[in-house]
């Protein structure tokens, strides 16, 4: 099994939108062979001194059976569509693949 942190960095007071769009292809993802888990974060203010806040960041946290889950997944059509959605709402994106050590 492998975990994905997605960092998805969204235009100024855009993650609302963001969010809605996300949750319009969820239902596809989750149902797609090797996902385990598929889901979106957003930042809460606990106070702690050491906590980065950011309301313009949405942390996707995902789990695939396998690395080859995870490349079909990126491949898939659904992906190319959501893609487009979002493409003029999100600045950039960067991923975290892990494994368990």
């Amino acid at each position: 099994m492998i975990s994905v942190l997605a960092f998805i960095r969204v235009n100024p007071g855009k993650a609302k939108d963001f969010l809605e769009a996300f949750a319009d292809n969820v239902g596809n993802v989750r149902a797609e062979n090797g996902c385990i888990e598929y889901f979106a974060t957003v930042d809460i203010d606990t106070g702690l001194s050491i906590q980065e806040l950011n309301a313009d960041l949405v942390t996707v946290i995902e789990k695939w059976e396998s690395l080859d889950a995870l490349r079909a997944h990126l491949a898939a059509p659904h992906m190319a569509v959501y893609r487009e959605k979002v493409k003029d709402i999100v600045e950039g994106v960067s991923l975290k693949v892990l494994k368990e050590a």
